[in-house]
């Protein structure tokens, strides 16, 4: 597989749309607040793994394009940062790709996680803004309750879509388990407006190989690491080389931290965290590569990188 290769593999081919209209063809925006399982919903519409995913808020940092494609269309699935209150440049930048979405889709997807919105007992702010912004361009919004497997006493349910009698549709859903999602994909296919695909049929994504190299060991970061670390981490790597002739890939990359202490909670004592990164990492990336992966990982410290523009482009995050 190619460094700028996106096609699909099989086994990952999406649920057929069945009516015998004429093709549909729109870009869907998966947005809410932080952690309510976008990335999770995504990877379990594509059947594949293309965002990573941690148990801890704010991992997603950009963009991630899907694309769904059957017979009868194509879903162009644009999963987003959980939007928040921005507390520096890198925040900023995550809510600005988000919100930005909006303007570019046919449909938004607001998904809302089932168990947080019990326990508030209504709508939170995250999520009145984004319908207000929905609203506000004339897309409309489909809204998935997710985590539904998490609700101790499914009568919650009731209260919580009533909230929403105002969307176009709303259905409930666990991302995770996949219950659900066959019937959400049948509200989002009858949305989309007439046209032809804006992807070939066996293209997965727009990002490359490599990117998503970097995103596999910044997940492994998140979760090989604790507290603070993850969120002043960032991952670019330098080199992708295709070993046609040994049937293999070698990564070489760098682990961005904004202090010494983070350099050395990443390092471990003796290298064994990043040991444990490399590992978890290669073997993760030779699952999606289908070839043996060699990853060569080191750490550089850059101080405040998060908290400036210029940091932030100094990692590869263009704003």
């Amino acid at each position: 597989m190619s460094e700028d290769s996106n096609k699909r593999r099989p086994g990952s081919a999406p649920p057929v749309d069945s009516r015998d209209s004429s093709h549909v063809a729109g870009f869907v925006a998966l947005l809410g607040a932080p952690n309510v399982g976008k990335s999770t919903l995504l990877n379990r519409l594509m059947g594949s793994k293309l965002a990573i995913v941690t148990p801890k808020p704010q991992t997603t940092r950009d963009r991630i394009l899907g694309v769904l494609t059957s017979p009868g269309g194509q879903i162009v699935l644009l999963d987003t940062p959980g939007v928040h209150r921005p507390d520096r440049s890198l925040s900023s930048y995550m809510v600005k790709q988000a919100l930005a979405t909006i303007s570019d889709a046919d449909l938004v997807v607001l998904v809302v996680d089932a168990a947080a919105s019990s326990r508030r007992r209504g709508v939170g702010e995250v999520e009145r803004d984004i319908a207000r912004r929905a609203e506000e361009r004339g897309v409309a919004l489909v809204v998935a309750i997710n985590k539904v497997d998490l609700l101790a006493d499914k009568a919650q349910l009731l209260p919580l879509m009533e909230c929403w009698s105002h969307a176009k549709a709303v259905v409930p859903i666990s991302a995770l388990l996949g219950d659900g999602v066959d019937s959400l994909l049948g509200e989002i296919w009858p949305r989309l407006p007439e046209g032809p695909a804006y992807f070939d049929g066996d293209e997965l994504t727009d990002r490359s190989l490599r990117w998503l190299a970097a995103e596999t060991i910044r997940e492994q970061v998140f979760l090989c690491t604790r507290k603070e670390v993850p969120y002043s981490t960032a991952v670019r790597v330098e080199r992708y080389l295709e070993r046609l002739h040994k049937g293999d890939v070698v990564i070489e990359a760098v682990i961005y931290v904004e202090r010494d202490s983070q350099k050395g909670i990443v390092v471990g004592k003796g290298g064994a965290r990043i040991k444990e990164i490399g590992v978890a990492a290669r073997e993760s990336l030779a699952e999606l590569l289908e070839v043996p992966v060699h990853v060569k990982l080191r750490v550089v410290v850059m101080p405040n990188w998060s908290r400036s523009v210029a940091g932030m482009r100094r990692v590869g995050y263009e704003q």
